[in-house]
């Protein structure tokens, strides 16, 4: 054999040696960001400060979840590398931070990025680079919109759907029922309006008053006022947790007792409703589809317990009892598996054609009865929910899981 023809045949051997180890493909190895022989770069914007500070925490228990991954050998033989910043809820910080993630940090993904307003901002910019863009915590319903985010999937099941289910459950309890829409100034608190006119259809005009409030405001005590105002049955309560919060404790302060529903988003007992006390919010209706720490019923199920032993492992500084670290940690499942799915190929497109392939897939904190499924049509992960009530200090669940598809 000749010089050249030995130099050429150890040439391409180290070469085959190389993708081996690697375990990326050769055509993916020029085009695969954030991926190394050892290592995934996952990017995240979150809120550690501003109006929504507490959601926040949800980034830091994914940390933690993470790091268990890692312990125990990653995924695919790389570990996780996963860089969160904060953007304040302030839509101008998140498209310099997303800039930053994909431009500075090269990172293979996007991941659970926080808030409508913030993912709002940077959407268009994340989809015509081609970034997966996954399971936001987010709960508008066009962030299930295939057609026009390709590449971004939420997770939580649609605000819209939401709104539907507490619309069609007060209609079967008083026909002729008025309705008043608290809502957030924005997609997430529309999508409450929207569901709402879809189930009451023309008798939106006279069955129904919205009003709206900026998430910068410090109150809603008077748009709570307003509503009171239309002499309402029912009131929805279109928003995030702090403003959940100083709803619950208006009405209270009001002595208004109208059927009142808030987002699931919005239903933490300790983030919520522990600070306006319990007995301020007897009879709120909320809607779950993840099992709730706090409900005895699951003293001695298999998921829960694997999540508090989680916790006191790796998130000793966080509450167990958050509802924010139950759904953070059972969002890390989900994408735990699809990444197992890629099988070592972490391209962005295997990524993204994983996370559209998830089939009836049963995470250990979800209710019984509720299924993640995608597809590339498909991208509301979660479309089941069961309406839950308070009760003395907790939630009690009530009726059968709904499925949202069906309304």
């Amino acid at each position: 054999m000749s010089t050249i023809n030995r130099r050429a045949l150890l040439a391409g051997s180290a070469a085959i040696a190389t993708t081996a180890v690697s375990g990326l493909h050769p055509s993916r190895a020029g085009d695969t960001p954030g991926v190394t022989a050892t290592e995934i770069k996952i990017g995240s914007t979150t809120s550690l400060s501003g109006p929504v500070s507490a959601l926040g925490v949800q980034a830091r228990c994914q940390e933690a979840y993470f790091r268990m991954i890692n312990e125990k050998g990653g995924i695919g033989g790389r570990q996780i590398r996963y860089i969160y910043y904060d953007d304040a809820f302030n839509p101008a910080k998140t498209v310099e931070q997303v800039r930053r993630l994909i431009e500075s940090d090269n990172v293979a993904f996007l991941f659970n990025m926080l808030g409508t307003a913030p993912n709002s901002a940077v959407v268009k910019y994340i989809n015509a680079a081609k970034v997966p863009h996954l399971f936001l915590s987010v709960n508008g319903d066009k962030w299930g919109d295939d057609q026009a985010y390709p590449w971004t999937m939420g997770f939580a099941p649609s605000a819209r759907i939401e709104a539907q289910v507490f619309t069609k459950y007060a209609l079967s309890q008083n026909a002729n029922a008025k309705f008043a829409v608290l809502y957030q100034n924005d997609d997430l608190g529309k999508d409450f309006v929207s569901g709402v006119k879809d189930v009451l259809g023309p008798r939106f005009g006279s069955a129904a008053v919205a009003v709206s409030h900026e998430v910068t405001d410090p109150t809603i005590d008077s748009q709570i006022v307003t509503l009171r105002n239309s002499n309402p049955d029912v009131l929805i309560s279109g928003t995030t947790a702090k403003f959940a919060a100083q709803a619950i404790r208006k009405l209270f302060e009001l002595g208004w007792k109208p059927m009142h529903f808030v987002t699931s988003g919005a239903a933490s007992i300790s983030s919520t409703i522990m600070p306006v006390g319990p007995e301020k919010a007897q009879g709120l209706i909320s809607s779950a589809y993840i099992k709730d720490v706090s409900d005895p019923a699951w003293a001695e199920d298999a998921g829960i317990k694997d999540f508090l032993d989680f916790m006191a492992k790796y998130f000793p500084d966080g509450n167990p009892k958050e509802a924010y670290n139950l759904y953070a940690y059972t969002v890390a499942q989900v994408l735990k598996i699809v990444l197992e799915q890629c099988k070592g190929d972490f391209s962005r497109d295997n990524i993204m054609k994983q996370a559209n392939s998830l089939k009836d897939v049963e995470i250990p904190t979800l209710l019984p009865g509720i299924r993640v499924n995608t597809s590339p049509t498909n991208h509301h992960p979660l479309q089941q929910i069961q309406l839950q009530r308070i009760e003395r200090t907790g939630w009690t669940r009530f009726g059968e899981v709904i499925q949202g598809a069906n309304l």
